[in-house]
């Protein structure tokens, strides 16, 4: 089975964290927290911070490990690697995604989250206050 490695971005602004939905693929409308595939040679936090700027052509700061999640869809083996992150822009641009929404904690059910997501969902709810 193929095996990717990932990073994901739980972007916080007050008590509130960035979800983004898909808009393409076997997965379009299911939601997910921005990031992306490792380049060879990058460190977790590199690959998040380049990959949120091509993403939403913002800039953020790596805060904190959060967790790493993995598991298996149909097609490959996913090891996502979340980090606790804020943003050090205001402004975010959907470029790959085609919806987003600032979620509370309470909210964070409220949205049908990719399979390996709803692992990282979990965590936030028993981790952050």
């Amino acid at each position: 089975m193929k095996q990717t490695e990932v990073v994901a971005a739980i972007i916080r602004k007050g008590d509130r964290i960035f979800a983004t939905q898909r808009g393409y693929g076997e997965w379009k409308d299911w939601w997910e927290f921005p990031g992306g595939k490792m380049e060879a040679g990058e460190t977790p936090e590199e690959a998040l911070v380049r990959e949120i700027r091509e993403e939403l052509s913002a800039e953020i700061s790596v805060d904190e490990f959060l967790c790493t999640v993995e598991y298996d869809y149909p097609q490959f083996h996913i090891k996502m690697h979340c980090y606790l992150c804020s943003l050090l822009t205001e402004a975010l641009h959907l470029n790959e995604h085609e919806a987003a929404k600032w979620l509370t904690k309470e909210e964070l059910d409220g949205v049908k989250w990719l399979p390996a997501d709803v692992e990282v969902v979990e965590v936030i709810k028993s981790k952050i206050q």
